[in-house]
């Protein structure tokens, strides 16, 4: 930002930081709508969710009035150790001060082998090699091209509700049609089944021409969780027909669902490739993994000619390996895991006992810390009533009478799960304690209970949004769905 006498000549004084964000605190929705994303300043008001956070710490965010807030959004999941972790922060600042090269390129990095190293340790089966990426969604693109190259096949199978990322070849295998209008065509041979059907899954791949099979081991839209042995079964029929399997942990890694990877909540498996991301980075800067067996990464990197056949500028930072290598760190010797286990079964069986109480209250599904609260339809006539003018005037607009008043009231960050679903999902990070926990299960059940009042308070600004969502085309309804 060069001022008229720094251009004329004079010496210009380095970034005050501080200085800069105090001079602009608060004027964050102002400066997106006119540069970066009118549409969505215009989401976030409407739900009031244009909140100015100055400060983070933990499970914990504070505005610019001071107010303390609950994170259980966590960054849509990459802040599994917290924001601004002390350990991690501590291991960046003092690479920052060793003035270590980074991405020389022509090179064999060291702190990425020992960030691969750890990651392989931590697999339930053996993967040999790993690709370092900048996104979930990389890795995801990682995968696709590995199995087409490896298998010489054109097809990639995936499931209903997936989402794999927003680059085109995730968005291929994206099951969501709401992300997906006005961006096709797409990559051929993209085909989509149901999820956690063995039947459509083998009726597949008996053509012979799928490549990959690309699952979440528990769907981040609707946070779905497949059928005990699904998983497993699945990789079994993928080897029996020569697809790939590869499983996508972007968001249900790290240690989110009580075990290191989720797919292990399945027994033995033995997944082709993982893709791992978000956690990974400890929140400061963007890394992500993709593990994959030795014959799929000699078909791809076949020859020296070959070496850099798939690369990307940013891969294997020497900043962003050491993120990873603190971020592990963290979570083993924190006891995150076994954390995530225990404090995700208080939410989910904290969420359970109130369903007898709560008409609206339909279904509670959680792994860990990753939980799926689904509502439904009521019993009683005036709920009913309630029910459907809400679903009348927009589908997604059921869940908006929870999520408001949880962060308008209670101060608490959650969102939905999905277009047109009746879902809140949860993504606290692992650091939660039994306070935040009983903090959140007394919110929520302030919430229900206002929300079973109608007429109520509860009614009245989610009526307010659809009423306004009829005036305006569908895709500018408030639904603040994350990936």
């Amino acid at each position: 930002m060069m001022s008229d006498n720094d251009l004329a000549g004079k010496p210009a004084r380095g970034l005050d930081l501080r200085k800069l964000l105090a001079e602009h605190q608060g004027r964050n929705y102002e400066l997106h709508a006119e540069h970066v994303n009118p549409a969505n300043v215009r989401t976030l008001r409407t739900i009031g969710f244009d909140r100015c956070y100055v400060r983070a710490e933990g499970p914990y965010l504070w505005d610019v009035k001071g107010t303390k807030y609950l994170d259980l959004l966590s960054g849509y999941g990459v802040f599994g150790l917290g924001r601004n972790h002390p350990e991690v922060r501590r291991v960046l600042k003092e690479f920052l001060d060793l003035n270590y090269p980074s991405l020389v390129k022509m090179e064999a990095p060291l702190l990425s082998g020992l960030l691969a190293a750890e990651l392989k340790k931590r697999m339930p089966n053996q993967l040999d090699m790993v690709f370092f990426t900048n996104s979930g969604a990389e890795g995801v693109e990682t995968a696709l091209k590995y199995a087409r190259c490896a298998t010489g096949r054109p097809a990639i199978v995936h499931c209903q509700k997936s989402f794999h990322g927003l680059s085109y070849g995730a968005l291929s295998v994206n099951g969501d049609d709401s992300f997906r209008e006005g961006f096709a065509p797409f990559l051929p041979e993209c085909r989509m089944i149901p999820y956690n059907d063995l039947e459509s899954l083998e009726r597949e791949l008996r053509r012979k021409d799928v490549a990959a099979f690309v699952v979440e081991p528990v769907q981040g839209k609707g946070v779905n969780i497949p059928s005990p042995g699904y998983l497993r079964e699945a990789v079994r029929l993928c080897r029996q027909y020569g697809t790939i399997f590869v499983d996508d942990e972007v968001q249900s890694g790290m240690g989110r669902t009580g075990r290191f990877l989720a797919i292990e909540h399945d027994g033995e498996v033995d997944p082709d490739i993982v893709v791992l991301a978000k956690t990974l980075s400890g929140g400061f800067v963007p890394v992500g993994a993709v593990l994959c067996k030795k014959w799929i990464h000699e078909k791809v990197f076949s020859s020296m000619q070959r070496s850099v056949v798939h690369s990307s500028t940013f891969s294997q930072g020497s900043f962003a390996m050491a993120a990873g290598l603190a971020a592990l760190d963290v979570l083993d010797r924190e006891r995150l895991i076994e954390n995530a286990g225990r404090m995700g079964n208080r939410i989910g069986e904290g969420l359970r006992a109130m369903i007898p109480r709560y008409e609206f209250l339909k279904e509670v599904r959680w792994r860990g810390l990753m939980v799926g609260i689904e509502f439904g339809p009521p019993r009683s006539l005036t709920l009913k009533a309630a029910w459907a003018v809400m679903h009348k005037l927009d589908k997604s607009l059921f869940p908006q009478a929870a999520i408001i008043p949880l962060l308008d009231k209670h101060h608490i960050i959650t969102q939905v799960a999905g277009h047109h679903i009746d879902v809140v999902k949860l993504l606290p990070p692992l650091v939660i304690g039994e306070a935040d926990v009983t903090w959140f299960l007394t919110a929520f059940e302030d919430v229900l209970a206002q929300m079973h009042k109608f007429p109520g308070p509860a009614w009245d600004v989610v009526s307010d949004i659809g009423r306004l969502a009829l005036t305006r085309r569908p895709r500018d309804v408030a639904e603040p769905v994350a990936p």
